[in-house]
């Protein structure tokens, strides 16, 4: 329970108000009827030093469908008291400044982690890592801009900095730049969140769906000797060694068919080449749609020798602990490592906004553009922190919750 009626509430089902943030034992009651509810645990957390901001209250009660529906019961008929909405706390911690925009976007991603590299990249956000560098760099910014507005409005009073403040302004705004752009070069949220994207393509019959199968370990995909057998793309995602693969198998490429779906197929699957992020190639290695295309010498039980490639066979488990050795490996290269964490969409483009606003202050000698960068680059920072985001972008955001969280 949370808010200013908590305490009340905890009151009147305990009949006491237990010692702040120390756990004590009571009997549960509802108040209406005196009727005994379940012998819980208590917690009273007195705001704002919580969570929310506010007074907060836990019942740990025992975890049976009745208990639990006899204590919200007795909640529900308390004055002022309903149920919380899907995000509702953490919005509540939002809106009162116990977590910015970013840790919360880490604890979405926290409750939906599903991989070991998903949960530690979530962590970080969550905790507030990439929140602390973003305090860095709004101090930063508040200096420079303190400095250049100096510069400006009192170049001659005695009290102003030295003429070289205008290079210790050029100076500091090229390290916050450097140290922006490093972060901007993270590797995506999207990318940890939704697997590395690994597409098998080749020509008909080259023993693609049989190696999707084995990778993903069951039989997501058609196997038959007849080609052209796979006509749409068909994507299973997978975790192998705690990270998120989404693996593609796409229809066999090939140059002219006078079949308009199998066409549809080939289409797709050039497109699905262009999205990957590693490409298994079971085709020959004149036709390697990429440089750094994996080519793979599939179905070795039964083909030649001296096929160049990573030689393998699906069927007899042959080479499939090289594939995935290396698939991991290249995984590693695309993915935040240990100790760091990943950007989404919303947070790399307002950083690359405020990386935008600091070169574009760095480029000139006006200290009037100059300062005028910077607090656009100070406004960024707000809309990376939600200190300046929409409404709507919120409700979306808080939406994906799950009730009580």
């Amino acid at each position: 329970m949370s808010g200013v009626g908590a305490g009340a509430a905890l009151a009147a089902l305990a009949r006491r108000l237990p010692s702040p943030r120390t756990a004590s034992l009571a009997l549960l009651k509802d108040p209406r009827d005196d009727a005994p509810l379940d012998r819980a645990l208590l917690l009273w957390l007195p705001g704002p030093a919580t969570v929310t901001g506010e007074d907060m209250a836990e019942l740990h009660c025992h975890g049976g469908r009745a208990v639990v529906a006899a204590v919200e019961g007795a909640l529900a008929a308390m004055p002022g008291l309903r149920r919380a909405a899907a995000g509702e706390f953490t919005r509540r911690a939002f809106v009162h400044g116990r977590m910015d925009l970013n840790a919360v976007e880490g604890l979405s991603d926290l409750l939906a982690a599903e991989t070991q590299s998903q949960r530690r990249a979530a962590l970080l956000m969550a905790e507030g890592h990439f929140s602390r560098r973003i305090d860095d760099w709004r101090l930063s910014l508040l200096d420079l801009s303190a400095m250049a507005e100096a510069a400006l409005d009192f170049s001659d009073e005695d009290d102003v900095p030295d003429a070289a403040i205008e290079t210790r302004i050029g100076a500091g705004i090229v390290a916050l730049a450097q140290d922006v752009a490093a972060i901007l070069a993270a590797p995506s949220a999207e990318r940890l969140r939704d697997g590395i994207r690994v597409v098998l393509a080749g020509p008909p019959n080259a023993g693609k769906s049989t190696l999707l199968n084995a990778l993903v370990g069951r039989d997501a995909a058609i196997v038959s000797d007849v080609a052209g057998t796979t006509r749409d793309r068909i994507e299973v995602p997978a975790a192998i060694g705690g990270t998120a693969f989404l693996f593609t198998d796409t229809a066999g490429l090939r140059g002219e068919t006078d079949d308009a779906i199998e066409a549809i197929g080939i289409d797709r699957a050039r497109a699905a080449l262009d999205a990957a992020d590693i490409i298994l190639w079971l085709g020959d290695a004149a036709d390697l749609p990429r440089d750094d295309a994996l080519l793979i010498a599939a179905q070795s039980d039964r083909a030649e020798a001296g096929r160049p490639g990573l030689r393998l066979s699906a069927r007899t488990g042959e080479g499939m602990d090289r594939l995935v050795a290396t698939l991991q490996e290249r995984a590693a290269a695309l993915l935040p490592g240990e100790g760091d964490y990943a950007l989404h969409a919303r947070q790399r483009q307002q950083v690359g906004q405020l990386y935008a606003h600091l070169s574009a202050a760095g480029a000139t000698p006006d200290l009037l553009v100059v300062a005028e960068d910077l607090r656009l680059a100070r406004g960024t920072i707000d809309a990376l922190t939600g200190q300046a985001g929409t409404e709507d972008m919120l409700d979306r955001l808080f939406s994906g919750f799950c009730i009580g969280k």
